[in-house]
């Protein structure tokens, strides 16, 4: 029997990236530098890095990144009035606030607060809203990029059965409105599901994003299927893993993505390509 075909997110990601270079330089041109504002509150280690990563892909890519850090007990109003500075700011294209946020502020309230057009992740309700009828500005970044490695890897996914596992708003729900409109027979399986297998034994392309170790196994997936892995995790040693049980899975998927090395870099990229848009938009209104 073939193994799976291992989907690496990190060539995908740096094709991605070497465009956004290319776009950022012909924007260079016009006298626009696409900017991102990044805000961290706290002193949380995992959004720590994540910020890192994000402020450096951007010097990386012809972006210009600013990174607001903001101790843990800055208030909700004052991190309300850096928003709203940043969303008049003509220099910032993309807007992130790192989530997750202290208890004592109300994270819905901050996502709202951003301006629509600066919305880069995704999560301001009019994005989500317009994602519903098709017609979104920014897509969600990591869901975004599952779509993107389908793409370079010629998975058809139009008249295909999917199964998205999980449905938060990150990830789980927007996933399965770009997998409907691409054309594929979405179902949403999450944990009052009861039966997952059942489900998933019928489905072409099988998306996990739970944040739970091996809700996937081999024995779970139809041969030749698409299993992509959204999961961040922690083996019992302390190493990074994703939500599906990969060494049983790649017997019996056509394709499948590893954790570390599949769907992560491609977040930071379409975080990267959705500033790029923003920017390119401003520069085309202006030109006007």
């Amino acid at each position: 029997m073939n193994q799976a075909t291992v989907i690496d997110g990190v060539a995908v990601s740096n094709k991605l990236r070497h465009e956004v270079s290319t776009r950022a330089a012909e924007l260079l041109n016009k006298g626009v530098v696409p900017g991102l504002a990044v805000v961290l509150v706290g002193d949380d280690p995992a959004s720590a890095v994540y910020v890192r990563n994000k402020v450096k892909a951007c010097e990386q890519h012809g972006l210009r990144s600013t990174l607001d850090r903001l101790p843990a007990e800055t208030t909700e109003g004052d991190l309300l009035n850096r928003i709203a500075e940043l969303n008049a700011d003509a220099t910032v294209h993309g807007i992130l606030v790192q989530l997750p946020l202290p208890k004592h502020i109300d994270s819905h309230k901050v996502i709202e607060a951003i301006s629509a057009e600066k919305d880069v992740d995704g999560f301001h309700v009019a994005n989500a809203g317009a994602l519903m009828t098709g017609s979104a500005r920014f897509k969600p970044c990591t869901p975004y990029g599952v779509m993107k490695l389908l793409e370079a890897y010629n998975i058809p996914v139009s008249g295909k059965q999917a199964v998205v596992i999980g449905r938060s708003n990150i990830v789980g729900k927007p996933m399965a409105l770009l997998l409907l409109e691409a054309g594929a027979t979405v179902t949403i399986c999450h944990s009052k599901t009861a039966d997952l297998a059942a489900h998933t034994r019928n489905a072409d392309i099988v998306v996990a994003a739970v944040g739970k170790r091996k809700v996937l196994t081999g024995a779970m997936v139809k041969p030749g299927a698409t299993v992509i892995d959204v999961g961040m995790n922690k083996t019992d040693e302390g190493k990074l893993c994703g939500d599906i049980d990969f060494p049983s899975v790649v017997e019996v998927a056509g394709y499948a993505t590893p954790v570390p090395g599949g769907v992560g870099p491609m977040t930071i990229t379409m975080l990267l390509v959705n500033t790029l848009e923003s920017a390119e938009l401003f520069a085309a209104q202006n030109e006007k």
